[in-house]
C-alpha cells in the first residue's frame, strides 16, 4: 500500500503589502549593498542614498533616522539582536551605531578605508566586512575600535552571516571565495572552494549543525550546501539565476532564495529535494535586498532601479508558539577588550 503524499503548501503569490518609493527615494540596484533589516521589535531599518530611515510595519509611519550628506551613502543596515541599536556602514567605510529608542548617535568608528557594505552580529560583537577586502570584529562597548583583522580574503567581502550558535562565521567575496572562521581566530578554519562567481549569498541551517547553503553570483547561478566541518560540498543545483539571498525556515527544512539575473523572481524550496514549492514574481530587477520578520513567517523583498519596491509576502509556517530563538555568543568579548 502505497503512503499517502504530503499535501503540497500553498503559498499566496502575490504580496500582501507593497512599498512603493517616490523619485526622491530610492533603493540603488547594487549587488554590495545590504539596505534594507527587520527588527526584532518590528521597525524595518532602510537606507536610500544618504539617508537611514525607520518604517513601522505595524503603523506604516516612517521616520528619517540620520543623514550623511553630500559626502557618505548608507552601504549597510543591521539591527542589534536583542536591542533597539542599529548599526549602520557607509560607502566611504565609516560605521555607526545608533539608538533608535532616543534616535541618538552613540558610537563612530572610523577603520575601514571603503565601503562597508555587510554587517553581522553575534551578541554584542559587530563584524564587518568592506571593499576594502578586510573583515573586522569589535564590540561597540569597548572605547577602542577591533578587537581582531581579518586579510585573507583578495576582494570585496559581499556576504557575512555567523552561525546560530556563534562559534562560525561564514564570509563571502567578490573573488569567488567563501571562508568558514572559528570564533575571533585571525586564520580561516576552513576554505570552501566551487562557486564561480561573487559570493554574497548565505544561511546557516537552524535544523543541522555544521550546515551552511551559499549561492554564486551570476556567472555561478549555483547554490551550495556545505558540511563546515570538513570542507564537503553536500549538494549544488543550478538555479539559472544570480543568487542574491538565502534564507532557511526557522520551523522547517525550507529554505527561500532571492534573485537577480535573469529571473528577478523569489523561490521557496524544500530541502534537501530542491523542490520549488513556490515562485514569487513581481519584481522587474535584481531581488538584491531581503529580510526575514520576526515572527518567522512574513519577508520583504526589495529591488531598485525602475521597480523601486519593498513588497511583504507570508512564506513560512509559525514557530511553535511564535517565539524567535535569541542568539548568544559562544564566547566571552570582554575578555579580548584590551
Amino acid at each position: 500500500m502505497t503512503k499517502p503524499r504530503k499535501p503540497v503548501r500553498i503559498i499566496n503569490p502575490l504580496p500582501y503589502q507593497m512599498l512603493a518609493f517616490c523619485n526622491e527615494l530610492m533603493l540603488k540596484d547594487d549587488f554590495y549593498l545590504n539596505v534594507v533589516d527587520w527588527s526584532t521589535s518590528n521597525i524595518l531599518s532602510l537606507g536610500l542614498e544618504s539617508c537611514a530611515y525607520l518604517w513601522n510595519t505595524g503603523t506604516s509611519k516612517m521616520a528619517k533616522l540620520c543623514d550623511l550628506g553630500l559626502i557618505s551613502s548608507v552601504s549597510s543596515v543591521k539591527w542589534h539582536p536583542q536591542g533597539s541599536q542599529l548599526a549602520i556602514g557607509t560607502a566611504e567605510g565609516k560605521l555607526q551605531i545608533w539608538d533608535t529608542q532616543k534616535l541618538m548617535k552613540i558610537r563612530d568608528c572610523t577603520s575601514h578605508s571603503s565601503r562597508v557594505g555587510t554587517l553581522s552580529w553575534n551578541g554584542n560583537l559587530l563584524t564587518t566586512g568592506s571593499a576594502d577586502r578586510c573583515i573586522f570584529h569589535r564590540d561597540p562597548r569597548s572605547p577602542y575600535d577591533n578587537i581582531r583583522i581579518l586579510t585573507d580574503h583578495k576582494s570585496e567581502i559581499c556576504g557575512l552571516k555567523w552561525n546560530n550558535e556563534g562559534d562560525q562565521l561564514a564570509s563571502g567575496g567578490n573573488a569567488n571565495e567563501l571562508f568558514i572562521w572559528e570564533g575571533l581566530n585571525l586564520s580561516p578554519f576552513r576554505k570552501l572552494d566551487g562557486h564561480k562567481a561573487a559570493v554574497r549569498a548565505l544561511s546557516w541551517s537552524p535544523h543541522s549543525g555544521n550546515l551552511l547553503v551559499s549561492g554564486g553570483g551570476h556567472l555561478d547561478r549555483q547554490i551550495r550546501f556545505w558540511n563546515t566541518l570538513d570542507s564537503r560540498c553536500l549538494a549544488s543545483y543550478n538555479v539559472k539565476s544570480q543568487v542574491c539571498n538565502l534564507q532557511w525556515s526557522p520551523t522547517a527544512n525550507e529554505i527561500v532564495s532571492t534573485h537577480g539575473w535573469w529571473k528577478n523572481d523569489v523561490v521557496v524550496w524544500q530541502y534537501p529535494s530542491m523542490e520549488k514549492i513556490a515562485t514569487l514574481k513581481g519584481h522587474n530587477y535584481r531581488v538584491l535586498y531581503f529580510s526575514l520578520s520576526p515572527n518567522g513567517e512574513d519577508i520583504v523583498t526589495g529591488a531598485g532601479g525602475d521597480d523601486n519596491t519593498l513588497r511583504f509576502w507570508k512564506v513560512f509556517n509559525s514557530p511553535p508558539n511564535n517565539k524567535k530563538k535569541i542568539t548568544k555568543s559562544a564566547f566571552k568579548l570582554d575578555e579580548l577588550i584590551r
